[in-house]
């Protein structure tokens, strides 16, 4: 009955944390920062410890994964209208290098050293500090730099060189299936496609 029980709780949990993590949104995966580092570690282990429970309250453990859910939410809110406010709840970007001129109080607050950022740098493609205008610590803890102008790449607007511009193409079949919206947003219909399966020998999508 134990194992039984700790599959369903695990569905159960499992449930919980990915309607959860829909509210909070995908902040949690692509931009995270401290707080949400910390509150999704913690969301996570009370998944996990809720899934392994035997225990017959489960009031405990839901009200805490909801209560560290709204706090996410609440917390992204409150920064998003207010610049104070954000710059104490998630921090601000801090300027480590500029104008061949390196930081040394920044780069304290920012806990790193120069071997670190010089590691950052040639993950980013750059081996030479020369080349660099700039180098700021974001607030998620990613490194942006800013090449100076003669290494940076170059661009059509550079060599006044015109360049048609580009849509994003739809799939209009996945799996078999036509997907008629899609079909329809290109501007094409069923006998263009009927055409261009023919085209590519297929006897059947």
């Amino acid at each position: 009955m134990d194992i039984v029980k700790i599959i369903l709780m695990s569905f159960f949990s499992i449930t919980e944390l990915f309607i959860i993590t829909k509210i909070i949104g995908n902040r949690q995966m692509s931009e995270l920062n401290m707080f949400d580092y910390i509150n999704g570690i913690t969301i996570g282990s009370i998944a996990a410890e809720m899934a392994t429970s035997l225990d017959e309250d489960l009031k405990a453990p839901v009200i805490a994964m909801i209560v560290y859910g709204i706090s996410t939410i609440l917390i992204s809110y409150i920064s998003s209208k207010s610049i104070s406010a954000r710059r104490i709840l998630i921090g601000k970007s801090i300027i480590l290098f500029k104008n061949n001129k390196l930081y040394k109080n920044n780069m304290k607050i920012a806990k790193l050293d120069l071997n670190e950022l010089l590691t950052q740098c040639r993950i980013n493609g750059y081996f030479d500090i020369n080349q660099i205008d700039t180098i700021i610590l974001e607030s998620n803890g990613k490194i942006s730099i800013l090449p100076k102008s003669e290494y940076r790449p170059l661009t059509p607007f550079d060599t006044a060189t015109y360049v048609p511009t580009e849509s994003i193409q739809p799939s209009v079949i996945i799996d078999g299936k036509i997907l008629s919206k899609n079909l329809k947003y290109t501007g094409k219909n069923i006998e263009w496609k009927k055409t261009i399966i023919q085209s590519k020998h297929l006897r059947h999508i």
